[in-house]
Parts: C-alpha cells; structure tokens; sequence
C-alpha cells in the first residue's frame, strides 16, 4: 500500500511538473527578432509612405535599439515587483502592441513612437526570457533551454525576412502583423499558459555587483565589446558583398541568409559544454573569431570564399553567444534577471557601438580596416575573462 502510495505521489507530482520551456522562449525570442528585422527589407518603402529619406527612416532602428538598450537598464524596479512569467507577458504585451501600433501609424511621428513601445518590449522579454531558460528548466536541461531560446533569434532572420520582404510588395505594413504581431501573440498565450512564478528580484545592490565583483564586470565589458564586433559584422557585411563583388542585394541577401544557417551548428555544438567550461569557450573562441573577420575584410578573392568565412564566422559567434550568455547566468546566479538586463544593454549598445566603429574605419581604411577593427574588438572581449583569472577572481 505504501508503495503504491508513494508510485501515485510520484506520478501526481510527475504530472504537476511545468512543460519543458524551450519552446515558449523560443517564440518569445523569434518575436523579439521579429519586430527587429521588420524594417530592414522594406525600408525604402516605409520612407516612400512618409516622404522622408531613407536615411532618416533608417534611424528608426537606432531609435529601437537605444531604447532597448536603455530600458533595460532601466527596469530594476519592475524586475523586482514582477516574477518572470508576469515579466514576460507584460513585455509582449508591448511588442505587440508597438508592432500593432507600427503597422497602422497615420505618419513618420507615430511610426517613430510606435518604436519607442517596440524597444521597451524587446528589453523586458530579452531580459526575462533568458532568464527563464535558467529559472524554469532544471539543471540538466538549463543549457537545452538556452540553445533553443536563443535559436529563436536567427530562426526569424531565416523565416521572417523572406516573409516580410514578399508581403512588402503589397504594403510595409503586413510585415508588421505577419511576423512581430503574430508571433507576440502566440507567445503571450505560451507564457500565460506557464504557472505563475513568484521568484522577485530585489531592485536594491544589483549595480555594485559590477563594481564589487571583477568576475562580473569582466563578463559585461566583454559581452559590450563581442556584441560590438558582431553586429557590426552583420552591419557591413551585406555591403562587401556588393562593393566587393558586384552582386545583386538579392543576391547578397541570400548569401547572409545561408551564413545564418550556420548559427544553427554553432549554437547546438556549444550547447554541450556551457555548464562545465562557459568561461574557457569566451576566452579562447573570441581570438578565432578576430582571425576570421580579419581575413573576411582583407582577403576577397571570390564571393564563394567570402561567403564561406562569414559561415565559419558565425558558427563561432553562435557558439560564444550561448556561452557568454551562460556565464552571465552562472556568475549572477541569484540576479539572473539582472545578468540577462545587461546582457541586453550590452548587445544594442554594442550595435551602436560597431555600426559606429566601422563606420570609421570604412571611411578611413576600406573593408580591411573594418576587419581588423573588429578583430580588435573580438580580442578585446576576451581579455577581460583573461585578466580575472590571471587575478584570480575567477571564483
């Protein structure tokens, strides 16, 4: 009798278990991605609609960005009143309402403040949904949901852009609701579906944590600079294929869209090894990545060969991107929330930061000085881990 009685607790208990959370945080992210690449195929069209330059339609995605970027520093207080599942819903409740928002603005003002509500949404659901991938898996299954939540992001790149560029034909705004909109949904109605989690934040003592924990600061200041170095890849890249090439934007858009394919292997290789040795893959995968986009800036003989180094290129960026995220995770074990808010801020300050940077060095040294730029600043985000262990704050 006992033992049946323990066997029906046991399944009892079994039954009560939360879903596996990977694929929610997956949609979470794939959203996110979503209302970020909304803009890019159909920019001239958007700039058509409001008789403003491209350019100036352009900034719309900086204005997002250092939204973002701010809110998520910005957020402690909500972070601390809120658990994660109520986090997450009220950021997707401002995705999709700034993508809704987006897609019906009467005028370029409107549109700019539909931004605005877009970038505090994409803070809060980054910050919350990595977090979760840590808070609501187990142990053994923490590294899974990470791999998949980040998988989100490059899946929208894949799928969405294909989407947002056929629907462009007929109007911008169809891009909007088929992909951010869409997606915000059906992550609003996959979190709502999660119990409710009571886990808070304290919102007091989080910032000293970079100040009193050198193992900390030196996982933010090298998130900034590999962020910085990998946007800014991203950034350009399409350019030196055109310039370099002569291509068709057709044709360079389907050599990036097949180099984001390689996200996928990067990302599931590293998966197996971000609980024991996250800090050992940031250290030494970053000086690969300087020797790659070194040799994609200076060395340009064909398409194919360009082509094939920005793959390998982002095979190692997926891999370091689990792995410093993982880091972040495990050095703020008891601040998740806040490791993954500056985590966001270090990734779109980091796009500012590398659009800006080569920028620079494109006007100054062409493509090679842009690839040795962000070499620099790969090997730069390696040095700060480097220098904690060598001080022994590793621990």
């Amino acid at each position: 009798m006992a033992s049946s009685a323990s066997s029906a607790s046991k399944g009892s208990s079994t039954r009560a278990e939360p879903a596996d959370p990977a694929a929610t945080l997956f949609v979470c992210l794939f959203a996110v991605q979503g209302a970020v690449i909304a803009l890019s195929p159909v920019l001239p069209a958007v700039a058509a609609d409001f008789g403003v330059s491209t350019a100036a339609a352009g900034q719309l995605r900086t204005l997002t960005g250092l939204v973002a970027g701010l809110s998520a520093i910005a957020i402690g207080r909500l972070t601390a009143r809120l658990g994660l599942r109520e986090l997450l819903l009220a950021g997707l409740l401002a995705l999709a309402t700034g993508s809704l928002a987006s897609a019906a603005a009467p005028s370029f003002a409107v549109l700019a403040a539909a931004q605005v509500l877009v970038g505090v949404g994409m803070a809060v659901v980054l910050s919350g949904g990595l977090a979760a991938a840590a808070e609501w898996a187990t142990p053994d299954r923490r590294a899974h949901a990470l791999s998949w939540a980040l998988l989100g992001q490059p899946f929208a790149w894949i799928a969405g852009m294909p989407a947002i560029g056929v629907l462009g034909t007929v109007s911008w705004r169809w891009g909007w609701l088929a992909v951010p909109f869409l997606a915000s949904l059906v992550a609003l109605v996959a979190v709502a579906r999660r119990p409710a989690t009571p886990h808070r934040e304290p919102a007091d003592g989080t910032w000293q944590l970079l100040a009193g924990s050198p193992r900390v600061a030196a996982w933010a200041l090298g998130e900034l600079f590999a962020w910085a170095a990998w946007a800014g890849t991203l950034v350009y890249a399409g350019a030196l294929f055109i310039e370099s090439y002569g291509l068709s934007t057709a044709t360079a858009g389907l050599l990036l869209g097949l180099a984001a394919v390689a996200y996928f292997p990067g990302n599931l290789a590293a998966r197996r090894h971000v609980d024991r040795s996250a800090q050992l893959l940031v250290t030494v995968l970053p000086p690969l990545a300087a020797a790659l986009v070194a040799v994609f800036g200076t060395l340009r003989p064909a398409a194919a060969f360009s082509a094939a180094v920005l793959a390998l290129l982002t095979t190692v960026g997926a891999a370091r991107t689990i792995a410093g995220s993982a880091l972040g995770l495990e050095v703020c074990a008891h601040r998740r929330v806040f490791a993954m808010r500056i985590r966001t801020a270090a990734t779109q300050f980091g796009y500012l930061l590398g659009a800006a940077l080569g920028g620079i060095a494109l006007s100054a040294g062409g493509y090679p000085a842009v690839g040795v730029t962000f070499a620099a600043l790969f090997a730069l985000s390696a040095l700060p881990h480097l220098t904690a262990v060598l001080g022994g704050s590793a621990d």
